[in-house]
């Protein structure tokens, strides 16, 4: 079968000739016309670079989730610090144990530790709320606030609680590297409308 076969479906429309390779170079053997580069990449309208990514990348999401996990690890431990202050105020008040001035000043002390525990905890909750709504329409300041958020809380999770705290530690590393590569500062980067 050649170009000039009507029955070819791969040829040229009837009537018309086939194109000859351009710019000076022959057509390879079994090359088709028109295949021999590869596509080039989009280019942003605003110039410079590829174009913004229209749909968050699988990296970005998925740091997303871990921010709204981190979260509701977060409400737990509140909830937790919470009702151990107020178990200590019931132990305080409890009438055998009166005439123990230590274990009064311990709990006196211990309870307000807690409840400063509980009330930054709440803090540091609602402003990781905060943070992981601006995923999808914050910019490059958001991003960079989600990663010392997210380098802080790692620290946190390390220095007061340990063994609970790893989780948390874990969950905020992956936040940092998944908001601090290519995909993050790409997404965060990109022009809104």
């Amino acid at each position: 079968m050649s170009y000039g076969d009507p029955n070819n479906p791969y040829g040229a429309p009837q009537g018309q000739q086939p194109q000859q390779p351009g710019y000076g170079y022959p057509q390879q053997q079994g090359q088709a016309p028109g295949y021999g580069y590869p596509q080039a990449p989009p280019v942003s309208p605003y110039g410079g670079g590829p174009a913004a990514p229209t749909t968050m990348p699988g990296s970005v999401s998925a740091a997303r989730a871990m921010m709204w996990v981190i979260v509701g690890l977060q409400v737990v431990g509140v909830a937790i610090m919470v009702f151990a202050a107020a178990a200590l105020n019931a132990a305080k008040d409890d009438e055998s144990l009166q005439d123990n001035t230590a274990f009064q000043d311990l709990v006196g002390q211990s309870t307000g530790v807690i409840w400063g525990y509980a009330v930054f905890g709440l803090a540091w909750l609602v402003f990781g709320a905060v943070l992981a709504t601006k995923f999808k329409s914050g910019g490059n300041s958001a991003r960079i606030t989600i990663l010392v958020f997210a380098i802080i809380t790692a620290v946190l999770g390390i220095y007061p609680f340990v063994i609970i705290g790893l989780v948390h530690t874990i969950l905020a590393v992956l936040v940092a590297v998944f908001v601090g590569n290519a995909n993050g500062k790409a997404w965060f980067n990109r022009p809104k409308y």
